[in-house]
């Protein structure tokens, strides 16, 4: 199952640039330097340092706790693994509650963790963010539908944009950011039609996590589809370690389910 992973170097341009071919778009987490390196040598376009690694790898409960520290360090050491594929970082919780304090850690996500593009959860709310950041030279990658960070607010990990209002709300949300200058945006946790009339609808990548195969591209928590992950595995994800002898095979294989437009199936779909 091994496939050979294209050399060009990925970027924001290149990411819209794929959009417009139709080529998918796949992406995974990573917190160290010898997973993001099995990634790129597999072919992953963009490797994503979640703060999720609050949960996977640190053994919390939430993403809430995570640090802009945190997340600069594990940047930092991700990045020596990386050649190809664009790196991008999560803002971690109240980091970028206004647009000083956002371009003040981007900064920090930048230069000390050396992110190519940074990702916050929210639409209309964190607009002046996003233009802030647009301003100052920084790719961002917005992120709606279930917003791990707002976990407590939502009332837990629940599919959003189910209610037609919930749904207008998102795709507009969606535009909003486009508007702003967002880069891309992935979409947790959403219905298949949703994310569909959402990736139709704007000219900048969508990513789905939980949203069906007609997003512009995948991202899954790299734990998850390696059955690494304590507890209970997500129902949008898939352990691609059943079939496959290895680590950098079961990556391999997930590159291959996503560009071929095999994965998500509808039972990993809402």
């Amino acid at each position: 199952m091994s496939r050979q992973a294209p050399t060009k170097k990925v970027t924001n341009v290149e990411l819209l640039a794929m959009k417009a071919r139709g080529e998918k778009i796949v992406s995974l987490t990573a917190y160290d330097a010898s997973f993001a390196h099995i990634q790129d040598e597999a072919g992953v376009d963009a490797v994503l340092v979640g703060d999720s690694l609050g949960m996977v790898v640190q053994g919390k409960n939430s993403t809430i706790p995570v640090t802009v520290d945190e997340m600069a360090y594990h940047a930092k050491i991700v990045s020596r693994g990386l050649k190809r594929a664009l790196l991008i970082v999560d803002m971690p919780f109240m980091s970028y509650s206004d647009p000083q304090l956002t371009a003040k850690n981007a900064a920090i996500l930048m230069q000390k963790g050396n992110a190519e593009m940074v990702k916050l959860e929210g639409g209309k709310e964190v607009l002046s963010s996003v233009e802030r950041l647009v301003e100052l030279g920084i790719p961002v990658c917005g992120h709606l539908g279930l917003l791990p960070q707002s976990v407590n607010q939502l009332g837990g990990y629940r599919v959003q944009g189910r209610e037609q209002k919930e749904a207008k709300r998102i795709l507009n949300d969606a535009k909003c950011l486009e508007k702003a200058g967002a880069s891309a945006i992935v979409v947790e946790c959403i219905p298949a039609s949703l994310a569909k009339n959402i990736s139709g609808s704007v000219n900048i990548p969508i990513i789905g996590i939980g949203a069906g195969v007609d997003c512009d591209g995948q991202v899954l928590v790299s734990y998850d589809m390696l059955d690494i992950t304590v507890g209970k595995r997500p129902k949008f994800s898939k352990n691609f370690m059943t079939e496959t002898k290895s680590i950098s095979q079961a990556i391999s294989a997930y590159v291959k389910a996503v560009k071929d437009k095999t994965f998500p199936s509808d039972e990993h779909t809402f």
